[in-house]
């Protein structure tokens, strides 16, 4: 089995670039108008509404449990974070996944046998941060524009990955949409003065998994042993 899996769920418990490459089904247009905002503005805003640019990059390890819900079968997970390094570990039906990067390297393990990262996947791994959401780049942004979903009033990104709506209210990443798929936080917990998506919604390809957070530690716990 070479598709990967954890890293997909990785960036979407924390902020959705790289979900709604591999996942993500836009919502129906309704009125768009350019925004009076920079993408440089709409993100440093998301930072702000996190707890910060400065106490995101101060998080250099995270160990994150879940539970997903995934076609009527309950799937707990926990992610360990650190810089581009990550180890997650899946339990469902008394199976066990186990997924690991090193920085340079990885692989899978189920049911006792490995199976390397496949190498087009490493680059982009390479790429990590432990809190996701610094991901974001004003640079890979031209514009912003204004949009209505649900209800209400949202600062959109596009890029070729896809489209990233911004809660004009709260400066809180809401959607995002690509393809055949979409990715939705509906709720945020707060952990040592940051926000993390507590609860958040998968739809692509006739597919529902909803993933929620069940406990995140920070800058504890975590050493390059866990990595191997």
């Amino acid at each position: 089995m070479k598709k990967i899996i954890i890293p997909f769920f990785c960036a979407v418990l924390f902020s959705v670039p790289a979900a709604a490459q591999k996942t993500s089904a836009a919502p129906a247009k309704t009125e768009v108008v350019k925004s009076k905002l920079t993408p440089k503005e709409v993100i440093d805003n998301y930072f702000k509404a996190l707890g910060g640019k400065t106490k995101l990059e101060a998080v250099k390890s995270t160990v994150i449990d879940n539970t997903l819900s995934v076609q009527g079968m309950d799937i707990t997970m926990s992610t360990t974070k650190q810089g581009n390094k990550f180890k997650s570990v899946q339990n469902a039906m008394g199976q066990q996944v186990t997924q690991v990067f090193d920085g340079e390297k990885g692989y899978m393990e189920r049911a006792g046998q490995k199976v390397d990262f496949p190498a087009d996947n490493i680059a982009e791994l390479k790429k990590g941060t432990t809190v996701e959401a610094l991901a974001f780049n004003p640079s890979n942004f031209k514009m912003v524009t204004v949009e209505k979903l649900d209800g209400k009033d949202y600062n959109v990104l596009s890029s070729e990955k896809g489209n990233f709506y911004f809660d004009t209210s709260t400066g809180l990443l809401y959607k995002s949409t690509a393809g055949e798929g979409s990715v939705t936080v509906t709720n945020y917990m707060t952990v040592e003065g940051l926000k993390f998506p507590s609860e958040v919604n998968i739809d692509g390809k006739g597919q529902k998994v909803t993933i929620k957070t069940t406990k995140v530690v920070l800058n504890s716990g975590v050493s390059d042993a866990d990595f191997k």
